[in-house]
């Protein structure tokens, strides 16, 4: 119980320190170009403490949850003093602009990324594409009606070790099998299934791809149908994890993270139909694990995994939620900081369209019209956190 404590109270501490360097991102930005920064403190609420340090103050709130940067002058239509006119943040060019609004994301894209660094250098990343690597070789392989028949580790005499025999290695990865391309394990599964005899496997090792000559038997294994069936069978596991070099790491961590933006994405389109299923669980229905988690939830998930001792699923866990912030927080919707960029665009390509007719520029957005929107897109917003925090709290999702 105390390390499913710990687990949840690091992991709503790791989310607190993401969205506060999210807002040190805005600040670093602006002040390299100049903008006029008034305050950065971090969490909301009574002030605790704070200190002056140039013309910014900085500080820390009561409810440690967030944080904020005050930017002088974000829009045309923000008030400022004479002193901070010349560098409000609307003075500046768009695409300075648009580096200051995208800094917030911008970090939690970074910390996403060194979270899977750090993993891959260290512990590894998970094999989530199923790529055909081989983890164990067996001594040898078995026939039988029954699962623990067939995963019985004593080997009887006369039992053949294909895979040993043929020279395969823990960390190979199977090209080929017969001739047949094999992307993924489940589908190397499925050729080695349809073969018997000897078999060219291709596999590649060290960089280079090599050829082995795997003498495939055909064994009785327990069929989906509940009877049995004949299929080929060269005994190696699949590597659940994959481990890389320091310098692999880099290489490593960067697909994986093009695989979780791919994955966020992905999250985003399907979130809004998965939003009935969150309030059907709040009566009893079963949870499905696909569903959108709050703070709450995903700080639950980080408990369980570090009172089972899964670190690699705990840094996921970090890594997934820095992506996905940072992406919705970029949708061109306010009050997001995508939505600010959005207009910052908008007047830029209207101004830009209005000089090609020998117009002058237009004035500003006027953000007041938009207030309605966004106050929809607030309470929608509130509206779902409500939904998936009482969700985590009364049918959470769990690890096991």
């Amino acid at each position: 119980m105390l390390a499913y404590v710990i687990g949840v109270v690091l992991f709503a501490l790791a989310i607190c320190v993401s969205v506060a360097l999210h807002e040190a991102g805005h600040m670093v930005t602006a002040r390299m170009f100049g903008m006029r920064v008034r305050r950065y403190f971090v969490g909301f609420g009574p002030t605790v403490f704070s200190f002056r340090r140039g013309e910014t103050e900085y500080g820390l709130k009561a409810i440690p949850l967030g944080g904020f940067c005050d930017i002088a002058g974000m829009t045309a239509l923000d008030e400022v003093t004479a002193e901070e006119a010349p560098r409000a943040m609307w003075r500046f060019k768009a695409w300075k602009r648009t580096v200051v609004m995208s800094a917030g994301s911008i970090t939690h894209f970074l910390l996403g990324f060194i979270v899977l660094f750090a993993m891959a250098a260290t512990m590894g990343l998970p094999n989530v594409d199923q790529k055909p690597i081989v983890s164990t070789i067996s001594d040898c392989v078995r026939g039988g009606t029954t699962v623990d028949q067939v995963n019985n580790p004593v080997c009887q005499p006369g039992d053949p070790a294909p895979a040993k025999k043929a020279g395969l290695l823990p960390g190979d990865v199977v090209v080929s099998v017969a001739g047949k391309p094999t992307p993924t394990w489940n589908e190397m599964v499925t050729q080695v299934k349809a073969v018997s005899g000897p078999v060219p496997v291709v596999v590649e090792r060290g960089g280079k791809q090599q050829t082995f000559v795997v003498d495939v038997p055909k064994v009785t294994r327990p069929a989906a149908n509940g009877g049995t069936e004949s299929v080929g069978a060269v005994g190696v596991g699949v590597a659940k994890t994959i481990h890389y070099s320091v310098l692999g790491a880099f290489g490593g961590a960067t697909s994986f993270t093009g695989d979780m933006f791919a994955r966020t994405w992905d999250g985003l389109m399907a979130f809004p139909k998965r939003i009935p299923a969150v309030f059907n669980s709040i009566f009893g229905a079963e949870r499905d694990p696909n569903t959108p988690v709050s703070v709450v939830g995903a700080s639950r998930l980080g408990g369980e995994a570090v009172e089972a001792g899964l670190w690699q699923v705990f840094l996921l866990l970090l890594a997934s939620l820095n992506f996905f912030i940072g992406v919705f927080n970029l949708l061109p919707l306010l009050p997001m900081d995508g939505g600010h960029i959005a207009i910052v665009w908008y007047e830029r390509v209207r101004d830009w369209l209005r000089s090609l007719r020998g117009k002058p520029a237009g004035g500003p957005v006027d953000y007041t019209k938009l207030s309605a929107i966004t106050m929809v897109l607030v309470v929608i917003g509130g509206g779902v956190t409500l939904l998936t925090v009482t969700a985590d709290i009364v049918n959470p999702i769990r690890l096991q």
